[in-house]
């Protein structure tokens, strides 16, 4: 069994529920506390033991580069004034693997996205992790996800249960349970935001899925779905239909950065656990709650 070595974040989308800020500031760039959701993204890919990850940005997306880039003038300017440990903490943002860039030319969806990593991939597994989802975890998802396709042997797709309206959000899986298991799923169908009454199951993919190259294949003659757009989900569901899926359901704390509420509750989670302000800001939440 192949270990899983790299990880995909689509990473090109134009961030509308966020207007007007994500018409100049990607939404991947947004501060989680003080650092961007994308770092949070490659952290857990390289925390979960990949080393290669690819960012697939668009038009107006350079600053993610710039963040995972080398800046001389700031290490010249800390360094004058003795501030070794700011050095230390950007060197450690940029240096913890192999990050490479590519852009999606046109918008045409997700799994359109996902086709331009197929060099990247080459013949090996690899992890999707969904852009807009931030999942903090005692044990990363990805690492989560890495385990049970080295048990199982075949893709792994993210779940979570979530509500009727929840699933018009995302998708609904067709699944039964893995015998002796608490938390594992055989998948054998899915549906990108069904309608009323057409849903399989309260399990939905949230953020997170391993796949093998052979989705690729698949994506090729995918036809548009749901939005006019190439959905990966379209492509996850044929395979799963010919061939089977894990469906884990993982452990941790997702957020939606596409949204300004998910956005809000991301930073009040980060924010009352950083070790630097998280007691203070913790104290200044309560304060202000007594005011409303």
């Amino acid at each position: 069994m192949q270990k899983v070595r790299k990880a995909v974040i689509p990473a090109a989308g134009l961030g509308t529920r966020m207007l007007p800020i994500s018409r100049c500031v990607p939404k991947e760039m947004f501060p989680i506390v003080d650092r961007p959701a994308v770092s949070y993204l490659v952290n857990e890919a390289i925390e979960s033991g990949m080393t290669e990850v690819l960012i697939i940005t668009g038009r107006d997306k350079d600053a993610m580069e710039d963040y995972f880039d080398y800046s001389p003038e700031y290490d010249a300017a800390l360094s004058a004034k003795g501030r070794a440990e700011e050095v230390e903490l950007i060197h450690g943002e940029i240096s913890r693997g192999n990050i490479f860039f590519t852009r999606q030319k046109e918008k045409k969806g997700l799994g359109h996205a996902l086709t331009c990593a197929r060099s990247f991939v080459g013949d090996e597994p690899f992890a999707v992790l969904y852009g807009d989802d931030i999942v903090f975890s005692e044990t990363p998802v990805c690492k989560q996800l890495a385990d049970s396709y080295e048990k199982h042997g075949r893709p792994v797709v993210g779940l979570k249960h979530v509500t009727k309206e929840q699933l018009r959000k995302f998708c609904s899986m067709k699944a039964e349970l893995i015998p002796g298991s608490e938390n594992e799923y055989t998948v054998t169908d899915m549906i990108e935001k069904p309608a009323p009454g057409k849903e399989f199951t309260d399990l939905a993919i949230l953020g997170r899925v391993l796949l093998t190259p052979e989705i690729f294949d698949i994506l090729e003659h995918t036809a548009p779905g749901a939005g006019g757009e190439i959905q990966l989900t379209d492509a996850m569901a044929e395979y799963a239909r010919m061939y089977g899926m894990t469906g884990l359901v993982f452990e941790g704390k997702r957020f939606d950065l596409g949204s300004k509420l998910g956005f809000l509750e991301a930073n009040l989670y980060a924010g009352v656990r950083h070790p630097e302000v998280g007691e203070a800001f913790a104290e200044m939440i309560k304060n202000f709650a007594k005011g409303l």
